[in-house]
C-alpha cells in the first residue's frame, strides 16, 4: 500500500468512529438507558416495600410500648436490628454503583462531543453519589445509637429508640422520593438518546 493510501485511512479512522451519529454508539447508550430504567423500576419496588416495613416496625413499637408489652418491644427491636444491618448493606451497594456510574459519566464528558447534557448527566450521577454517602452516614449514626439502646426499656432509652425509627421512617422516604427524582432524570434521558438514533 502507498503512503498516501494509509495516511488518508489514518485520518479517516476517527471520522468512522462517530459514523453511528453525533454521539458516537447511540445503540450502546439506548441499552445502558434501558437497563438504568429496570433498575430504577426494581429500586422504586425496594424503597416502597422498605417504606411499608419501616412504617410497620414504628406502628409495632409504638403499640408495644402504649400497652407496656416487653417481650413484644424486644422482638421489635430485634426485627430494627435486621431492617438496619439490611439497609446498611443496601446502601453501600447502592453507593458503589452511583460513584461507578459517576466515573462513566465522567468519562463521556471528557470523550463525548455533546459536553452539555454529559455534564449534566455528569452532575445528576455525583449528586446522586452524594445522597447515598449522606443516606449510608445517616444510617450508620442511627445504627450505632440503636446499638447502644437495645435492650433498655426505661422511659428515656423507649422515647429516644422511638425518635430514630422516626428518622428510619424520615431516611425510606427521602430515599423514596430521591428514587422518583432519579426515575424521571432516566427517563428524559432515553428520550434524548433515542432521537439521536
Amino acid at each position: 500500500m502507498s503512503k498516501w493510501l494509509l495516511a488518508t485511512m489514518a485520518l479517516s479512522l476517527p471520522a468512522l468512529a462517530h459514523a453511528d451519529g453525533p454521539r458516537g454508539n447511540n445503540h450502546g447508550e439506548q441499552v445502558r438507558d434501558r437497563q438504568e430504567l429496570r433498575q430504577d423500576a426494581r429500586e422504586t419496588r425496594d424503597d416502597r416495600y422498605d417504606l411499608r416495613h419501616v412504617e410497620s416496625l414504628l406502628s409495632r413499637y409504638d403499640s408495644a410500648r402504649g400497652r407496656s408489652a416487653r417481650r413484644d418491644l424486644l422482638q421489635v427491636e430485634e426485627d430494627v436490628r435486621r431492617y438496619v444491618a439490611s439497609e446498611l448493606n443496601e446502601t453501600r451497594r447502592e453507593l458503589a454503583q452511583d460513584k461507578q456510574e459517576a466515573r462513566a459519566s465522567a468519562r463521556e464528558v471528557r470523550h463525548d462531543g455533546y459536553r452539555y447534557d454529559d455534564r449534566k448527566d455528569h452532575r445528576d450521577d455525583v449528586r446522586d453519589a452524594r445522597q447515598e454517602s449522606r443516606a449510608l452516614r445517616q444510617t450508620r449514626s442511627i445504627a450505632q445509637e440503636l446499638n447502644a439502646l437495645y435492650g433498655r426499656l426505661d422511659s428515656g432509652s423507649l422515647s429516644r429508640k422511638r425518635m430514630l425509627l422516626a428518622d428510619l421512617v424520615q431516611l425510606a422516604r427521602t430515599e423514596t422520593a430521591q428514587n422518583r427524582q432519579e426515575t424521571r432524570e432516566d427517563r428524559r434521558e432515553a428520550r434524548e438518546d433515542s432521537r439521536w438514533h
